[in-house]
């Protein structure tokens, strides 16, 4: 894939190394951080290769008044550049309220600074999630994504419909599998094997 960039939308991709990933999100921030008012000064960049679910982070410091803003490797691989930019604003908006107050989080305060900057509070996944709950009633048709075996994907008995309080069933997204209680998941799972 071509390193050029030719337009505001056009996908940023999956050769870029660390090193670019950060150079490109260092730029962005250089070119908004006056506007948002957050000291480029105090803050360290990282890339996660490993995130699933977060297209990013800002872990604070109180110690040394530092924040770390890290970036998610598949989503910088599967954004454009306008989504992956506006990632970047929005972990500059946290690092801004750590910075400014000690804190932050997606209250009133920073929902008034992302909209000003143009900046989602939830990102879109970018990930296919490995495992679907569902509700087991058919007129209801809540259902949520996991990309980890969380509880309520081990021991759905334990738990509920988010939307009118019936069974669950889970399903492992790769294979179709399905079980709906703790003795399902370890059935499926011996099943599925390596394909796990």
């Amino acid at each position: 894939m071509s390193r050029t960039r030719t337009g505001s939308n056009s996908r940023v991709g999956s050769t870029a190394t660390d090193e670019e990933i950060l150079a490109h999100a260092r730029v962005h921030a250089r070119s908004v951080a006056d506007e948002i008012g957050v000291d480029l000064d105090g803050l360290e960049w990282d890339v996660s290769p490993r995130a699933k679910r977060r297209a990013g982070a800002c872990r604070w410091n109180a110690t040394d008044e530092t924040a770390t803003i890290v970036l998610s490797r598949r989503a910088y691989e599967r954004y454009d550049r306008a989504d992956f930019e506006a990632i970047v604003r929005h972990e500059l908006i946290h690092a801004w309220e750590y910075q400014t107050f000690g804190e932050s989080d997606h209250g009133s305060r920073f929902r008034e600074r992302a909209e000003a900057f143009d900046v989602p509070i939830r990102c879109e996944s970018f990930t296919e999630p490995r495992y679907r709950l569902r509700c087991r009633r058919e007129a209801c048709d809540w259902s949520l994504a996991r990309h980890r075996a969380s509880k309520p994907v081990k021991t759905p008995e334990r738990y509920r419909c988010g939307e009118c309080g019936a069974d669950l069933t889970v399903e492992h997204a790769d294979s179709g599998r399905t079980w709906t209680t703790s003795a399902g998941y370890g059935g499926a799972r011996s099943a599925l094997g390596d394909d796990w």
